[in-house]
């Protein structure tokens, strides 16, 4: 049993959490087909994704929370659409040209990150979510810096595709103090791009 494993027993994580908010939003700007969850724990947003019709590969190294994900799947009646893959993240094979939307949530991977990107289509959606590190300094998520990105690395590391949305932020929940960026970007080149409608609340001079 892994470390994983063991925390996902505990409980130590939701074990049906919500999809994120930003994926949710953006979602509508991608293909629909297959999906890719990369290190889905207990299926936040894999889950999510089959809701949406996607086929979703959720790739995890923990059998426990696989075995959750399965479970919410099936409460949902969206099982047939996902799935598992039990791997190491930083070792398995990413295919080429293979997903519509791919996800990534609070799991640092800059040292593969160039061939998850290019498992995506033409036009293909990325979604990432991770934890920043910050002053004052973040006290949710991982213990030590080591494990965080540093302001605006994540989008550096992305502006070989068209960036949708970028944002770092802090907040703090039940009196602890969290710092996390989020980007979606899409596979995309060129000068001229479709991108989402932004609601605004009065005319923008």
């Amino acid at each position: 049993m892994t470390t994983w494993d063991e925390r996902f027993r505990r409980g130590e994580y939701p074990s049906d959490p919500d999809p994120s908010p930003v994926l949710c939003e953006y979602v509508g700007e991608a293909a629909d087909g297959r999906a890719l969850d990369v290190a889905c724990g207990t299926g936040r947003n894999a889950v999510f994704l089959a809701d949406r019709g996607y086929e979703v590969d959720a790739l995890d190294q923990s059998a426990e929370g696989l075995r959750i994900a399965r479970a919410n799947a099936a409460e949902r009646g969206v099982d047939d659409r996902l799935n598992p893959i039990r791997a190491d993240a930083t070792q398995f094979a990413y295919r080429e040209d293979r997903y519509d939307v791919v996800t990534i949530s609070f799991y640092r991977t800059l040292d593969r990150l160039g061939d998850i990107k290019a498992a995506l289509r033409p036009g293909g959606l990325l979604f990432y979510q991770h934890h920043l590190r910050a002053d004052p300094p973040a006290e949710m998520g991982p213990s030590t810096d080591r494990y965080r990105f540093r302001a605006n690395e994540l989008l550096r590391a992305c502006l070989d595709l068209t960036v949708l949305y970028y944002e770092e932020s802090s907040e703090v929940v039940d009196g602890s103090r969290s710092a996390t960026v989020e980007i979606v970007a899409r596979n995309s080149h060129g000068g001229r791009q479709s991108y989402p409608e932004t609601a605004w609340s009065e005319p923008r001079r």
